[in-house]
């Protein structure tokens, strides 16, 4: 549309010369005809719109906007017409502390008060979208930077509003997960009513304070030092029971041999053992007759 202007400009001069004296209104001419030309060109060049991929465009004629999307591709437009276009990707809007990952800078971490009155400090992702049928709606109601109008107060305010509502230590274990799926809905009903489509709320991080995380990790510790010594308590009683078995054991084999045995017996083997050690190779002396009726061995090493 520039163009057109500037080509309405140029035949604007070709008339104020052809009204001038010698030898400027000449030149009339030749300065209409580029004028013309050139106006033309530019109103042939508006007519045409190309948006990119992932991206639609939204049409305001004199300051009206128009209901029709323009999709990715070539389009023939009115040349009058004005295009604004909006991404339809998926988008991310990071809230952190650390001053390198969000979109704003500096510490931009959510800080909320639990239901037991402790502060604590929340870093989230928006994985987000425009929906792009309601494309014509943002432009009309919101505007462009429907990040800073929606986006970040809906998501900031229903953090707080959920937070209230669980207790701090809560919020950082057992309850994290229903949590991040009531803050998910209460932000998609919210985005819905303005255009935009939720793909995923992402708690990155929830730091709690230094007191609240020097109790947890002392409790960790307590349970990790009764869960030792159970270890070490059942060890010990299975060592008492085996000892326990053992004994039982030694008591029964001796109980058998104090009831079981005769001075017979106990000379038959007696006898066994004397003729094994006279068949040994190794030199010794056996002199019978010995004290209690055993006999007395002596080798000669």
């Amino acid at each position: 549309m520039l163009i057109a202007i500037l080509g309405i400009i140029i035949l604007v001069v070709g008339i104020v010369l052809k009204r001038s004296p010698e030898p400027g209104n000449r030149l009339a001419g030749t300065v209409n005809l580029v004028g013309i030309a050139v106006i033309v060109i530019g109103l042939l060049t508006s007519a045409f719109k190309v948006i990119d991929p992932g991206k639609v465009g939204v049409q305001v004629l004199f300051g009206k906007v128009q209901d029709e999307v323009l999709e990715s591709g070539l389009h023939v437009i009115n040349p009058l017409v004005e295009v604004t276009t909006f991404s339809i990707q998926t988008e991310n809007y990071t809230m952190s502390a650390k001053s390198n990952e969000g979109q704003v800078e500096g510490d931009d971490a959510i800080r909320v008060l639990s239901s037991d009155g402790l502060e604590v400090t929340i870093d989230l992702s928006v994985l987000y979208k425009i929906n792009p049928s309601k494309a014509p709606y943002i432009l009309q109601n919101i505007g462009v930077n429907y990040e800073d109008k929606i986006v970040r107060p809906v998501t900031r305010t229903a953090i707080r509003d959920n937070a209230v509502n669980y207790q701090a230590v809560d919020l950082y274990s057992s309850k994290r997960e229903e949590f991040q799926y009531k803050i998910n809905k209460t932000i998609s009903d919210n985005f819905a009513k303005n255009g935009l489509e939720i793909q995923q709320i992402l708690v990155r991080n929830i730091t709690l304070p230094a007191t609240v995380r020097a109790s947890i990790e002392s409790k960790i510790q307590a349970e990790q030092d009764a869960q030792k010594m159970q270890f070490v308590l059942q060890k010990e009683r299975q060592e008492a029971d085996r000892k326990r078995v053992e004994a039982q054991g030694i008591a029964d084999y001796q109980k058998i041999l104090s009831t079981g045995l005769t001075d017979k017996q106990l000379q038959y083997q007696s006898i066994l053992a004397q003729k094994e050690i006279a068949l040994s190779p190794n030199t010794k002396i056996i002199i019978m007759g010995g004290g209690k009726g055993s006999p007395i061995m002596l080798s000669d090493k």
